[in-house]
C-alpha cells in the first residue's frame, strides 16, 4: 500500500534554491526551443487563427495607423 500524502504537500520536495535553479533551467530550455522553432510555431498559430471576414457592416476598431 502506498503512503498517503496530504493535499498540500508537493510531490517532489526541493529547497527554495533548487526550485529557483530548476525554474531557470526550464525557462532557458523553453526559450532556446522557441528561438530555434519560431517559424514552425508561428505557422501553426496562423493556421488555427480564423480568417478575418470582410463584412462591410463590421466596424473597424483598429484601422490603419492612426496618428495621435
Amino acid at each position: 500500500m502506498t503512503p498517503k500524502r496530504s493535499a498540500q504537500s508537493p510531490e517532489y520536495a526541493v529547497s527554495d534554491e533548487a526550485a529557483a535553479y530548476i525554474a531557470d533551467a526550464l525557462m532557458e530550455i523553453a526559450l532556446q526551443f522557441e528561438a530555434s522553432h519560431f517559424a514552425q510555431i508561428r505557422r501553426h498559430y496562423q493556421s488555427i487563427t480564423p480568417e478575418r471576414d470582410d463584412d462591410r457592416w463590421q466596424l473597424d476598431l483598429f484601422g490603419e495607423h492612426q496618428s495621435f
